[in-house]
Order: C-alpha cells, then structure tokens, then sequence
C-alpha cells in the first residue's frame, strides 16, 4: 500500500518545507522507491497564474499545463520525475470543485460543510496520486500551523491517517530554533508551541525537523523531544546549508529517511547517494566565476526567475564555474548601456513575463548582446524582444513590435495566431504545457539536443508572426525550430554570433542539477569562452553537447 508523508511547517514561513520535503523525496528514491510529491496551498487563488510576481514568486509549468506553486519546481529538481497539475491544489480550487458539485446536485440537496465535503476533497486530491505505482507520496502543507487558512488541510490530513491506517502515515513538522544574540542561546520555546499548536487540531508529529543557524546540541534535541513527545531519533536538525542540494545530505546523516522507514515498515535498501554526493562535490569546488546578468521586471523578487537561476546554477555546475548574478531592471537598461555596465557582463539571460513594462530595456539589452557578441539566451518573452530588435535594426522595420505592446504597430512581428484569438474570446488565454518541436538540421539548437525533436513548456499567449518569416529567412536570422505543422517558430538563432538563442519555451522548466537543460548548457559555454578571452564566431557545440550528455 501506497505510504503517505506530510510535511506541515510552523513559527515562520520560508523555513524551508518544500526543500524539507524535496530532500526527503531525493533520499527515498535513491533507496529505490517510487516518490511522487505534491504541494496544498491555502490561498483562495485557484491556481497562481493570475497572481502577481512580486507577491508569489515564479509559476511552474508542468507537462500537462498545470500553473503551480513553485515549490513543484524544488520537487521535479530533487526526485527527477515530471509532476502534473495533479500534485498542486489550493483553496480556491477545491472549493470550486465541491460548489460546482453542489451545483450539480451531486450531494443531493444536503448542507454542504467543510467538514465533511471541503476534507473530503481534500482527501480526494492526496488519494489521486496514490497506486500500485507509487510507493510514498509526500504532500507539503503550505502555510504555517496558527493560520487560519491552514484548518481544513490540517483536520483533511488528521482524518487521513484514521481511514488508512496509522501504519501507512507519518507527520514531519518543520519549526524554527532561532539563536538569540544577547543571551548567546538557541532557543526551543518556538518549536513548543508550534508542536502544542499541531496538536490542538489533533496531529502529534512523528518528526520535527529544527531549523537553524548553526547544528543544534544533543541536549537541544533531547530536550525537544521530552517536551514534544517525540522519539530523540525523530528530531532532526537541519542547520544552514551552503547549498541547497547538500540538504538531502544534511537530512540523511541527521537520520530522517532511516526513522521515516521504519516507522512507516518500509523494507528499502540503504540509499545510493554516490552521484548526488558527487553533485555537492562539483557545487563545492567551483571556482571559475561567470557573470550574467538577467534582464527582468521582477529582479527585486529573485523568487519570481528562480527556475532560471537553478538553470544557469546547473549548468555552470558541470562547467567548474560559480555563477555571479547580476540582477537588471528593465526599465534601467537604457541608462545602464549609457553608464556602460552592459559591457562587462559575460552573458545576458532575457526571461520571460508580461506586460509592457520595461519592453523597451529588454529591446535594447538584445541588441547591446547582438552587436558585442556577448551570449545571450532569450525564453518566451526574451525571444519575443529579440525577434523585435533585429526586425527594427537589422531589417529595417522601423517600428516593429508586439501587438502585445502596440495594437497599431506597422511591423507586428509578435502577434497572437486566429487559434489563439479564437480560443481567447472562448475563455482561454494561453498555450500550456508541453510542447513537441522540429529542429533545423545542423543548426545550433539541433546540436545541443542532440537530436531534432524536442519537446518543451509553455505558457505564453503571443508567437511569432509566420506573415514575416520570409523577411527573416533571407538574413542572418535562422527560425531553427518550429511546431510539427510549421506555423509557429519555437526557436531563434542568429549566424556568425558566439550565442544569440531564443526560445518561445521555458527550458528551464525541465533542468535538473545533474542534466542541464541543453540550451543553458550552450549559453553557459559561450559564456565562459567570453570570460577566458576566446570569443570564438561560434561556440564549441559538441563540448557543450558533452556536458549535457
């Protein structure tokens, strides 16, 4: 039978319970078992598409077209495995699904509650990603124990463990054991009565996971376990990391995974950690420094691009190299390329986003890249701008752009396609998901892949405009991907520049620490050929290649 974790957090928010929990998956998988995770969030949003950036950080897209919390994106990192729209659910979701349900008369005109029917949905969502197929699922309950928000998850997860057992459920608890300066003490009162809180809605946790500073001392941890009623062995410290990918290291040697086993009688093999602590390894022993430097509107949020900054983390990883971010507001590029800070950059990453804020940075941020031969990689949005720089300064199409920006634009070179319109006036807005695409024989994209057919995430509503194509086929401008039918233009690619790629996808969805996306793999090589000086009209592909395979 299919073993359920949950993974609740309490005192303060941003602890760390996706990690917790992403760690967790890592090291049961490693032992061989098949993981799936899942994430419950409170918040009345059905889903974070509509929510804004500075507020919540990035969207993650999985396969199947799923806009989720980003956390998924910690999960599909540390398990490798592709998750599905099935493994987020909010509020707002699961009571949209019980009043239409009620709307359909499906609970025959009884008085609709939280509990039993909102619980009961809940329930249903966790039991979904159970089967023959899956050994352990792990569910993050978003929010901290006290909110409000949190009660029907809490009582939803209570509940659960009685009907399937109390064999078949453990409870980890992710608390804070702050250090207080003037008394030079760590302190344990928090962790207390985040646990007597968990336990006034009827959950004694099996597990405490002390988050801190520094290590925390035996007598610490035997003190949280008197007053917590917890085994000793189920109190875990995991102080601060200098990466995120040693925690599942720092969580194992603290001897989570073996009390989790054996708590829930899981008879799994010691788990293989040799690749993963060959990874921390690499992290560690970087050395070689590369600068990039990425074009955005929301750089005062870094969590809003955080799949594009474990992206280029992952593929300067199997270079030896340490990236050094450094955030641009594309509002400030203009003056920035007056003030000269452009120029010293090894690389440029223009990332996606919506809206006209800021376009006009994002313009001229790809033609400094283009005509200074410094990388630059566009994704969604970054490829939109870069198709409408070289339409007004290359092609001579004053007054290119996106009807997006510009409903009046004589060049609209990024415009929405009939489908799309189409769809849109029906309620839809955007192309999701998963995406096949054909390759360019012998074009540098066909050569990072490796092979012609790809396939990549989406979430966008704008495309390249096919009515222009042929100005671009006759230039240096090479539509070197394109949909299986070929209407819509996947990737972009410019001749003669050490790497000057777009994308109308999100590769940085699919990158793992130990396989980088293909396309960061070629920018971060050209990057690092700029640092050492070589500069050469194209980038070594096959070294690139190398590193990806």
């Amino acid at each position: 039978m299919t073993k359920h974790i949950f993974v609740t957090g309490g005192v303060a928010s941003s602890l760390g319970k996706g990690l917790t929990a992403s760690s967790l998956g890592r090291l049961l998988k490693a032992r061989g078992l098949k993981v799936t995770m899942q994430k419950l969030d409170p918040y009345l949003n059905v889903d974070p598409g509509t929510m804004n950036p500075f507020e919540h950080g990035e969207v993650f897209v999985t396969d199947d077209g799923g806009e989720t919390d980003l956390d998924l994106g910690h999960y599909e990192r540390f398990i490798d495995e592709n998750l599905s729209r099935g493994s987020n659910a909010t509020t707002g979701s699961i009571y949209s699904a019980v009043i239409a349900a009620e709307r359909r008369g499906d609970y025959l005109g009884k008085t609709v509650q939280v509990i039993p029917h909102i619980t009961d949905e809940i329930k249903r969502r966790i039991n979904a990603l159970a089967g023959e197929d899956v050994d352990v699922v792990i569910t993050e309950i978003g929010g901290t124990v006290g909110d409000i928000e949190i009660l029907p998850f809490l009582e939803a997860i209570r509940q659960f463990r009685l009907d399937i057992g109390r064999e078949n459920v453990a409870y980890v608890h992710v608390t804070l054991v702050p250090f207080i300066g003037p008394s030079g003490e760590q302190k344990t009162k928090p962790t207390q009565h985040s646990v007597t809180e968990l336990r006034s809605r009827g959950i004694q946790p099996d597990a405490i996971v002390c988050r801190s500073e520094q290590p925390i001392s035996d007598d610490l941890k035997r003190k949280i376990s008197n007053l917590c009623d917890v085994p000793v062995q189920g109190v875990i410290n995991a102080a601060d990391a200098s990466s995120l990918y040693e925690i599942p290291l720092v969580v194992h040697d603290e001897g989570l995974d073996n009390f989790l086993c054996t708590l829930l009688h899981i008879d799994a093999g010691e788990p293989d950690l040799t690749a993963w602590r060959a990874l921390v390894h690499k992290v560690e022993s970087a050395k070689r420094p590369v600068r990039i430097g990425i074009i955005g509107k929301y750089v005062t949020l870094v969590d809003a691009y955080l799949s594009v900054v474990e992206s280029l983390n992952h593929a300067a990883i199997h270079e030896g190299a340490s990236v050094e971010i450094d955030w641009i507001q594309a509002e400030q590029v203009e003056g920035l390329l007056a003030a000269g800070r452009l120029r010293d950059l090894d690389g440029i990453v223009i990332p996606g986003g919506f809206g006209e804020r800021g376009i006009e940075g994002k313009i001229a941020a790809a033609g400094y890249a283009r005509d200074n031969a410094i990388p630059c990689l566009g994704l969604c949005l970054g490829m939109q701008v870069m198709t409408i720089e070289y339409a007004r300064n290359a092609l001579a199409m004053t007054g290119a752009n996106s009807t997006e920006f510009d409903a009046s634009t004589p060049y609209p070179v990024i415009d929405l396609m009939q489908s799309q319109r189409d769809v849109t006036e029906k309620g839809g807005t955007m192309r999701l998901g998963a995406y096949v695409a054909e390759l360019q024989e012998g074009s540098q994209v066909a050569r990072l892949y490796g092979r012609t057919i790809v396939s990549e995430r989406h979430r966008h509503r704008y495309e390249f405009n096919p009515r222009f194509r042929s100005r671009f086929d006759d230039s240096d401008f090479v539509c070197s991907g394109a949909s299986p039918d070929g209407r819509l233009v996947e990737f972009i690619e410019l001749t003669g520049h050490p790497f000057w790629v777009g994308t109308q996808a999100h590769p940085e969805f699919k990158s793992r620490p130990d396989r980088p996306a293909p396309l960061f793999a070629g920018f971060m090589t050209a990057a690092l050929d700029r640092v050492e000086g070589r500069n050469p009209q194209l980038i070594d592909l096959d070294k690139a290649l190398d590193q990806v395979s």
